[in-house]
């Protein structure tokens, strides 16, 4: 079996439920590959120009995005951090985003921030923020943590500060968010 390796870049590619979407693309296109992550997959074999037509079709039909250029790369890349970060790590990050994002894509991270608020139209903070207000969300969602646990796991320097955050965001408190979205149950004899 090859041992070598040709990466793709693939947009939009969020959570475990895209990398199996993805997989069902690549199986049914015959293109064998070594491993799928987030963002990216490690083919076998290189793509000629009709499997990339194909490919690049078929994702897009289900949201995805194959991506052609290094600067689009980079984006998907930084994206991809924040997100697997935020939404599939249970652990704070211990450092700043900024430190953490340059040392993995091995980049100055004043040129990664002017790059991506280039293209994207929003600075990495407010992508940042945006998607620690999406995790909030969820977390309040299922009840399962207290606001200070919340707060802890992604990285607010206090209770109070994720707070001011999530108003300013989604213009309700906390607590009126729980109010209006509570999980609901059914009892088992109603089932």
């Amino acid at each position: 079996m090859s041992t070598e390796q040709y990466p793709i870049y693939i947009k939009n590619m969020v959570c475990p439920r895209c990398i199996t979407a993805v997989k069902n693309v690549l199986i049914n296109l015959d293109l064998p590959f070594h491993q799928i992550a987030l963002g990216k997959v490690d083919l076998i074999h290189a793509l000629n120009e009709f499997q990339r037509l194909q490919l690049e079709k078929d994702l897009n039909i289900l949201g995805f995005e194959l991506l052609e250029s290094g600067k689009s790369i980079l984006i998907s890349k930084i994206k991809t951090l924040i997100i697997d970060q935020i939404h599939h790590t249970d652990s704070p990050l211990g450092e700043n985003y900024s430190s953490f994002i340059s040392q993995n894509l091995y980049h100055e991270y004043s040129y990664l921030s002017r790059l991506f608020s280039s293209v994207e139209g929003i600075t990495i903070e407010k992508f940042i923020s945006k998607q620690k207000i999406e995790k909030v969300k969820e977390l309040l969602f299922y009840n399962e943590l207290s606001l200070s646990e919340i707060a802890f796991q992604l990285d607010y320097s206090s209770v109070s500060y994720l707070s001011t955050q999530f108003k300013k965001e989604t213009g309700m408190t906390t607590t009126e968010f729980k109010s209006i979205h509570k999980p609901v149950h059914k009892n088992i004899d109603s089932i």
